[in-house]
C-alpha cells in the first residue's frame, strides 16, 4: 500500500492517523514495544489477525518507517524504529485507556 505523506494535512492528528490508521498497526507496535519479535511470535501474540493481513500490515509499517526487518535463514525479525518510538507516548495512552475502559464495558484484555 503506497502512502502519500508528502502532502498537506489539515491537522497534525490527521497525519498521525494516516500513519497509525487501522486497528492492527497500533496493536503490532504495542507488541513490539518491548523488543524485536520474529514473525511467528507476532502471529502468536495477535491470534485474531490472519497471515495475509499480518504480512500486509508489516509491509505497510516497514514502508512508513515504523519497523525494520532483518531476514536470516528463512526467519524475519521485526523491531521498531526511532520514528515508531516517537509514537510510544500515544500508544501508552491508548494502552492505559483500554485497561481503564475494560471493566467499565465488561471486556477482558491481556
Amino acid at each position: 500500500m503506497a502512502h502519500d505523506l508528502q502532502r498537506r494535512f489539515g491537522c497534525p492528528v490527521e497525519l498521525s492517523m494516516e500513519v497509525l490508521g487501522g486497528k492492527w498497526k497500533t496493536v503490532l507496535l504495542a507488541r513490539l514495544k518491548d523488543g524485536p519479535l520474529r514473525y511467528a511470535e507476532l502471529r502468536a501474540l495477535v491470534p485474531g489477525l490472519s497471515d495475509k493481513v499480518l504480512t500486509q500490515r508489516l509491509r505497510d509499517m516497514e514502508e512508513l518507517g515504523l519497523v525494520e526487518v532483518t531476514r536470516r535463514a528463512g526467519t524475519s525479525t521485526y523491531r521498531t524504529t526511532a520514528r515508531a518510538e516517537r509514537l510510544r507516548p500515544a500508544l501508552d495512552a491508548l494502552y492505559a485507556c483500554g485497561v481503564a475502559l475494560a471493566p467499565e464495558v465488561g471486556a477482558s484484555v491481556e
